[in-house]
This record gives structure tokens, sequence and C-alpha cells, in this order.
């Protein structure tokens, strides 16, 4: 069982000598980086993630230098979890391996999907309402009533219907959903 650190500053002024003093006391090896959490990819967080082992425990001066917010601190524990990696964040006296830590982050995830189930129900009812009005969401129709018309009368006349889905945008598969055989019919669909 090793005991792997993490430390991170958001930019290359600040200093991580304090978080490295603190990890150094409790592990046996360090990653370090010098970016902001905003800006997407943390590439000495993930060689770290990939480093450690079941059995292993990471650890953190601090929550926030872990993760952006609390969605993403809970995908990452949880993900260790499910690793049988423990966690532990020293100034928030956080340790999953003991009853209070495991405690901390069940009520962190109680919350989490709390969050989750209120957006999908946000989310539903926006939808609802959304089509109580008529909107429906998705892509526009490549084909309009327009083209429709357009597209009838130029197989009507003969034209290929492969030159004409072309010409006009769609695709031939699309054309000939709407008109089998490449005919024109005397009814358009829209």
């Amino acid at each position: 069982m090793a005991t792997i650190g993490y430390a991170r500053v958001s930019t290359e002024e600040q200093n991580l000598d304090a978080q490295i003093d603190a990890l150094n006391q409790r592990c046996d090896k360090v990653f370090t980086e010098k970016i902001s959490s905003r800006k997407g990819a943390r590439p000495e967080l993930q060689k770290c993630l990939e480093y450690l082992r079941p059995g292993d425990v990471l650890v953190v001066t601090k929550l926030d230098r872990l993760a952006r917010g609390l969605k993403e601190l809970i995908q990452l524990v949880d993900d260790l979890k499910t690793r049988e990696i423990g966690f532990c964040s020293i100034d928030d006296r956080i340790e999953t391996e003991t009853p209070q830590g495991k405690f901390f982050f069940h009520v962190f995830g109680a919350v989490a999907e709390f969050e989750r189930d209120l957006i999908r129900e946000r989310t539903k009812t926006a939808l609802d309402a959304a089509r109580a009005r008529g909107r429906v969401g998705g892509r526009p129709h490549k084909m309009t009533r327009d083209k429709m018309e357009t597209i009838s009368r130029l197989l009507e006349s003969g034209a290929d219907p492969a030159i004409v889905a072309e010409q006009l945008g769609v695709a031939k598969s699309t054309l000939y959903r709407y008109f089998p055989r490449g005919k024109a019919s005397n009814k358009i669909p829209l």
C-alpha cells in the first residue's frame, strides 16, 4: 500500500512549497502541477490517478486542489472507491478509510444525486412545456415544403433523382424516403 500525494496551484507565480511539505510528511510519492483547474486537462493529476493501485491512498492538502467543484470531486472519489483506493484531505480532515470520512462522502454523494435528479426534473419540465407550445426539439428538417414542391416538379419533368438531391442539398436517401422509386406523387407529405 502506497500513499500518493497530489499538489496543485493555479498559476506559475503561486508556490507549491507548503503543499509539498505537508504531503511529504505523509506520502511515498508526490505529483505536482501548476495549472488552473479551469483549464480542463491536468496531465499530472491524470498521471497520478493512473499511478494509483488498489490499496493505495490519494492525499491532497485541500479538496479544492483536486477538483473544480462538488460534482467532479464526488466523481473522482467514487472512481477511487470503485478502484479500491482510499482518499485523504489533510486540511479538511477527511479520510475515506474512517467511519466519519465514509459518512462525509455518503452525504456528498446523496447531495450530488439529489442535484442530478433536480436537473433531470427541470429539463423534463422545460421540454414538456416547450412541446405543449408546439416546439419540437432536434435538428430542423432538411426537407422543407418548398424543397418538396421543387423536387416534385423536377422529378415530374424527368430529372435524375441523384442530381436533384445533390442540387438541393439533401441526401439521396432523404429524397427516396419522401419520393419512393424517385417518382413525384400527387401528395406532398409536409
